[in-house]
C-alpha cells in the first residue's frame, strides 16, 4: 500500500507536469482565438485560462477580487459565481498576462511543497478549499485533474487534440471512475443490489454496487454477470463523467440492462 506522503508528492508531480502541459498548449493558441467558446456554459478559451489563474493565486496565497459579474446564469450557487469572480477580474488581461500568471503562481506553490512536502492527507487544505471542507488529500488530488480537464476544454475548442495519454489524463480518468457508485446510488436510487462494471479503454475496469442501505460502493472483485456495463475509450468517458457533452455516436458501448445504462449515462456527470 503507497505510504501518504509518497501518495500526496505522487500527485503534487502529476499536476506540476499538467500545469506545464497547459501552459505549453496556452502558448500555441493563435491571438485570434482567445474568444473561442468552450464546452462550458458561458466561457471561451480566455475564461477557462483566468479561473486556473484565479484558482493557483489563491493556492499560492493571492488575494481574491470581488467584482460585480453581471448576467451570469452561468454562475450557479456561490462557488459559480465566486470562480465568476476570478473570471472577470481578469476579463481584460492579455493572453501573455493570464500564462505569466498561471506559471508564477504554480512556480511558487510548486517550490513550496517540495521545501514543506504534506504529509498528513487528512490535514486542512489551505485558505477556501478548507473553509469549504477539503482536506489536503482532496485538495492534491482536485488540482490535476481540473488543470487537465481545462487543458482538454481548450483542445476541443480550437480542434487541436492531444494529452490523452498523460500521466494527468490517467489520474482523472482513474479519479472520475471512483464516482460509479455515487451515481448508481444517489443520482439514480439504483435498487440495492444493482451493479454496474465500467470499462474504460487503458484502466483496469471499476465495479460498483449499491448496499443495501442504499449506498453505492465500488467492489473489489469484478462481478461475472454485473446488472449493467459501459465499455468506452478515456475521452468519450471524461467528456461525460466531466459535465462536457455527449461524445460522438458509437463510442460508449451498453451491455447487460441498456434503459438502466442509458440512465447512467445521462447522469454519469460528477463535475459541474
Amino acid at each position: 500500500m503507497t505510504h501518504a506522503p509518497e501518495q500526496l508528492s505522487g500527485y503534487v508531480d502529476v499536476w506540476w507536469e499538467a500545469v506545464n502541459d497547459f501552459t505549453a498548449l496556452l502558448e500555441k493558441v493563435p491571438a485570434d482565438a482567445w474568444d473561442t467558446p468552450t464546452d462550458l456554459p458561458g466561457w471561451d478559451v480566455h475564461a477557462v485560462a483566468a479561473h486556473t489563474g484565479h484558482l493557483e493565486s489563491l493556492l499560492a496565497g493571492g488575494e481574491h477580487e470581488e467584482v460585480e459579474i453581471g448576467d451570469a446564469p452561468h454562475a450557479r450557487g456561490m462557488m459559480g459565481q465566486f470562480t465568476e469572480q476570478g473570471v472577470v477580474a481578469r476579463r481584460d488581461r492579455t493572453p501573455d498576462e493570464l500564462i505569466n500568471e498561471i506559471r508564477g503562481c504554480t512556480t511558487a506553490r510548486h517550490t513550496q511543497l517540495l521545501a514543506d512536502p504534506p504529509t498528513d492527507p487528512a490535514a486542512p487544505a489551505p485558505g477556501l478549499f478548507g473553509a469549504i471542507g477539503w482536506n489536503t488529500q482532496t485538495l492534491l488530488r482536485n488540482r490535476p485533474l481540473d488543470i487537465w480537464m481545462h487543458e482538454q476544454d481548450v483542445r476541443r475548442a480550437l480542434g487541436m487534440p492531444g494529452g490523452m495519454d498523460s500521466p494527468a489524463a490517467r489520474h482523472s480518468a482513474g479519479y472520475l471512475a471512483e464516482s460509479l457508485g455515487y451515481v448508481l446510488a444517489k443520482k439514480l436510487k439504483a435498487a440495492p443490489g444493482t451493479t454496474v462494471l465500467l470499462e474504460v479503454e487503458g484502466h483496469d475496469p471499476v465495479a460498483a454496487t449499491v448496499t443495501d442501505e442504499g449506498r453505492g460502493q465500488l467492489l473489489e472483485a469484478i462481478p461475472a454477470e454485473p446488472t449493467v456495463g459501459l465499455r468506452t475509450d478515456r475521452e468519450s468517458f471524461v467528456v461525460l463523467a466531466g459535465g462536457r457533452r455527449r461524445p460522438d455516436a458509437g463510442h460508449v458501448e451498453i451491455f447487460g440492462d441498456t434503459e438502466l445504462g442509458q440512465q447512467i449515462l445521462d447522469h454519469l456527470a460528477v463535475t459541474p
